[in-house]
């Protein structure tokens, strides 16, 4: 069901000032499977052309700015960007502009309206048969330098003019540590930009004769010709120094890569086929070393590559099965699921009316009034959340010390981690701010030693690796014994909270509330169509559920980042790390010992949101089951707690109760309804215009829109002003998503059950 691949997409780049045209475009071509790129004008276009350089432009002719007659000029006049197929969309009226498009090099036009068939068709023609210049075939269109096929001509000659002369030579591969990671997280067009950036740091320290090209993997290939095995290590340093000390710049994220290389010297291969495995092996050795240092390939990495695939040999056979059934696994859950749902309830049904009892009728309104209280709750919800939210006012606040924790895994953070320290360092805190990060890591990282410089000129900065941690609770638990703040705010590594947060916190927390959960606001909506689905969700979530359901309820709920605690209750709690969602775990315990929790919109903090639907799937799906988890501990606890009133009660029963039943309701529809038209031989027999079923339907139907409108009245202005995403998610809501999370909340159940408790940590995009 979800694809476990994460494939470089082909890039389109889409130029058109009409937002409606350009949403269609857009969405037309995301479905058939492109990262799709936008711009509202030919000067915006050349912006987005200098991040990354896509495969292929659909331009508009008739743009503000500057036109796409104009734009074409400037993109055919750009060697670097020349070769880029364009198509154009015109006007059937502007048949000199079709000419005069065609004779500056575009590729193709389409006139509007147009079908989307024809567009997509039109598309594929021009990525798969591009009409390059013949000047221009050997390069990579990603980064300017020779395509793997063209590299492997030339370095080739190259070799065989070194064996004839009996001079030395090299040939280098570079990688990117965290190139999968920043794939998943931030999406292929991120990857596009990144690769652009190292060419330039690569080409920028290139000798007249060296050779530099760029494969279908994403490694960089460096070919040196006439160089010492000295000069070749003394190069290559130069190249990764630069790498590391380099900012870079993609999707907006400031980034920082570890880059390996692993070389090979060319006087005992003759061939480039032995000299590129060789250099593999070398890359291979640097990957698991990480310590910045280009790896020559000799008798030790001879020596690993061959134990490396003598032990693979020998976990061949074993890790076939092992595989099929772990990527079969969810697979059959998912089955399960649908038998337990769909199927089961039918053949009872059957079986009842085999022995004289028809429950349909019963279990019919059982399921309209489960569809009702649950609509019901999500409108009262909005409306309640229509109330702003703002702290208690306090004149003679005095703001103490505070701490902020950031927990991270660092392998996952590497990228983006000293940008966080950095934003948490230029928060805005009248008193003194102490910022812990409390990370773990199976090996240590070159990002520790700019996290240590950060913390050397910044005493505010504590830096606490934490051995043998294996999550995010262990490590917040090591961090509460270094907190000398009075209260202290606890945060994901991607999390850039707002200047005021900590003062807003605090304004709370001196006002006698002991945690006050923020807003979490996604911040890389642009980067995918899950992430820009998921801005939108979390808008509902935190700006509508969660303010709407504390003032309903009279408790709130610790989300897991950007949320302040007083430090005393914290140190009480902790973290209890054997749940999968130890932050609503906490919540719970908070709630039934009688502390309070308040919900405030007005704390922001930005987030990154998954990138991808197999990213999206793994989150939730632990949050499901975490969910599930905190059910069955909490949900009796609750109910006979003495702390709590009647009606937080009977918000405990609907939040930790109502959300794991609601899910295998919700589809008992579909086996009443087939076995009623099995009954009555017929889709024609039954009568649909029955005026329960009517008005359930449309007032069920009528939660999907009203929540969206709630979302965009109370949404940041960051979010608010995509008003296409809202509509976008609307859209995938009621066609599939809205199902999806009921799916993995009835899936997530069976995992509990199996005992399958062991996640994967999210790469961000993902936790």
């Amino acid at each position: 069901m979800i694809d476990g691949t994460n494939k470089n997409k082909n890039s389109i780049l889409v130029v058109d000032d009409d937002e409606s045209i350009l949403e269609f475009v857009e969405l037309s071509l995301e479905n058939e499977g492109f990262e799709v790129t936008t711009a509202c004008n030919g000067k915006e276009a050349l912006l987005r052309l200098k991040e990354a350089i896509p495969d292929l432009i659909v331009t508009d002719l008739i743009m503000p700015e500057m036109d796409g007659l104009t734009f074409l000029r400037a993109v055919r006049a750009d060697d670097k960007i020349k070769s880029i197929p364009v198509i154009m969309l015109t006007t059937r009226s502007s048949t000199m502009d079709i000419v005069t498009g065609l004779n500056l090099g575009a590729d193709d036009y389409l006139p509007k309206p147009f079908k989307v068939e024809e567009l997509i068709a039109r598309v594929h023609s021009k990525i798969e048969r591009p009409p390059v210049p013949s000047e221009n075939l050997g390069l990579d269109r990603q980064t300017g330098l020779l395509n793997e096929h063209n590299f492997s001509t030339e370095a080739a000659r190259e070799i065989q003019r070194s064996i004839r002369g009996g001079k030395p030579g090299s040939l280098a591969l570079l990688m990117v540590n965290e190139i999968l990671r920043l794939r998943d997280r931030l999406g292929s067009r991120a990857e596009r930009e990144i690769a652009k950036q190292i060419a330039e740091l690569i080409q920028s320290d290139a000798h007249p004769l060296d050779l530099i090209g760029h494969d279908t993997e994403g490694r960089f290939m460096i070919l040196l010709p006439e160089i010492s095995p000295e000069g070749a290590l003394a190069y290559l340093r130069q190249i990764n120094n630069k790498i590391v000390g380099h900012q870079f710049v993609a999707h907006g994220e400031n980034l920082r890569l570890t880059p390996t290389i692993g070389f090979v010297m060319m006087q005992n291969e003759k061939s480039l086929q032995g000299l590129r495995e060789k250099a593999l092996a070398a890359l291979d050795f640097a990957t698991s070393q990480l310590d910045l240092e280009p790896k020559i390939y000799d008798e030790k990495v001879r020596l690993y590559a061959e134990k490396k695939r003598a032990e693979q040999k020998k976990e061949k056979g074993k890790s076939r099965i092992a595989d099929f059934f772990l990527k079969s696994r969810t697979f059959f859950q998912v089955l399960i699921s649908f038998v337990l749902s769909i199927v089961v309830p039918f053949y009872i049904y059957f079986i009842l009316d085999w022995l004289g009892m028809d429950i349909t009728q019963s279990m019919y309104f059982v399921v309209v009034i489960a569809l009702l209280i649950t609509a019901f709750m999500i409108w009262i919800e909005g409306f309640i959340s229509l109330r702003k939210v703002t702290p208690p006012q306090n004149k003679n606040i005095s703001y103490p010390t505070a701490s902020a924790i950031i927990a991270a895994y660092l392998p996952n953070e590497a990228l983006t981690i000293a940008e966080t320290v950095q934003n948490f360092l230029e928060l805005e805190y009248p008193g003194t701010l102490q910022i812990i990060l409390a990370y773990n890591t199976p090996h240590s990282m070159p990002i520790e030693n700019v996290l240590r410089s950060i913390a050397e000129f910044d005493p505010r900065l504590t830096l606490l690796r934490v051995e043998g941690s294996e999550s995010k609770s262990q490590n917040v638990n090591a961090a509460i014994s270094e907190v000398k703040g009075e209260f202290v705010g606890i945060f994901d590594a991607d999390h850039h909270p707002q200047p005021d947060a900590f003062m807003r916190a605090w304004q709370w927390l001196s006002s006698g509330y002991d945690v006050v959960q923020g807003h979490c606001l996604v911040r890389n909506g642009e980067s995918s169509w899950v992430a820009r689905m998921v801005a939108v969700e979390f808008e509902a979530i935190y700006a509508v559920s969660h303010p709407g359901r504390a003032r309903l309820y009279d408790f709130g709920i610790f989300g897991g980042s950007n949320g302040y605690w007083k430090t005393d209750l914290l140190r009480k709690i902790m973290m209890h790390g054997f749940m999968l969602t130890e932050d609503i775990d906490s919540s719970m315990r908070v709630t039934e010992s009688g502390y309070k929790i308040a919900m405030d919109p007005g704390i922001i903090s930005r987030e990154l949101a998954p990138g991808t639907l197999k990213a999206l799937w793994n989150q939730r799906m632990r949050w499901a089951q975490g969910w599930f988890q905190v059910s069955m501990e909490h949900l009796l606890h609750t109910i006979r707690s003495k702390e709590l009133t009647l009606r937080q009660k009977l918000g405990a029963f609907y939040l930790l109760g109502w959300r794991e039943i609601y899910p295998w309701l919700s589809v008992q529809m579909f086996p009443i309804v087939a076995y009623w038209i099995w009954k009555f031989s017929g889709v024609e027999q039954l009568n649909w215009l029955i005026p329960i079923f009517i008005i359930t339907t449309l007032f069920t139907l009528s939660v999907g829109p009203g929540q969206v409108i709630f979302a965009y009245i109370n949404s940041d202005h960051d979010i608010k002003q995509h008003k296409s995403w809202y509509v976008f998610y609307l859209i995938i809501a009621s066609l599939f998503y809205t199902e999806f999370k009921n799916i993995i909340a009835r899936v997530a159940q069976i995992k509990e059950f199996m005992g399958e408790r062991s996640w994967r940590i999210t790469p961000r995009t993902e936790d």
